[in-house]
């Protein structure tokens, strides 16, 4: 791995290897809901709790202080008053990632969604400029779509893991399947770190 991406990536995974990211990217997709209106002041608390990074839009990143906390800069968004919430769009460069101070950028991807193709090809497009840059990649891998009748099925979210590692990230981020066996299988199938979106506490995977 390229010392850029080790130096960066050293900020959001701490000596014990672990992370909690805190996600704060959603104001694209659903605008200030509760919890996301003064971003400073939730940022200051989450810093206060020893939150290792968080993500967010770089319009917001260019207006707060993350403190000794990652910053990881989100790439894809889409709103919920489209007419396809599920494609995923690229709003932002890993090059003004970089004139931001990033430490990482995320892509959002929707397996199975109708988009799915453009999504992969944004994608791709990414870990090249990530390569380039030195500066590590965060995939958020989750199946949605027609064709997925389950979101957290073993099968869909090792393949959604798998894929993502696959089309070079450096980090994947995906569903829990339910209990820690089957997502041992989700880590087995994938050779980068993986983290777990969202959603109550959970027992820990070695």
């Amino acid at each position: 791995m390229e010392p850029g991406k080790e130096r960066r990536l050293k900020r959001i995974f701490r000596n014990d290897q672990r992370t909690v990211i805190v996600p704060m990217d959603h104001g694209v997709t659903v605008g200030p809901v509760k919890g996301l209106v003064k971003m400073q002041e939730i940022i200051d608390k989450l810093l206060q709790g020893g939150v290792d990074a968080v993500v967010l839009h770089r319009g917001v990143a260019k207006h707060v202080d993350t403190g000794n906390a990652g910053l990881i800069v989100h790439l894809s968004g889409s709103t919920k008053l489209g007419p396809d919430p599920d494609n995923k769009v690229q709003v932002c460069s890993v090059e003004e990632a970089v004139r931001i101070g990033a430490d990482a950028v995320s892509v959002h991807i929707n397996v199975g969604a109708e988009q799915e193709d453009k999504m992969l090809a944004k994608l791709g497009g990414v870990a090249d400029d990530c390569d380039r840059y030195g500066m590590p990649l965060l995939a958020m891998m989750y199946p949605r779509g027609p064709k997925i009748q389950n979101e957290h099925a073993v099968d869909v979210v090792a393949q959604a893991a798998r894929l993502g590692a696959e089309l070079g990230a450096d980090i994947v981020k995906t569903n829990y399947t339910g209990s820690v066996d089957t997502f041992k299988e989700v880590v087995r199938g994938c050779h980068v770190p993986l983290i777990i979106a969202g959603g109550p506490k959970v027992e820990t995977v070695r």
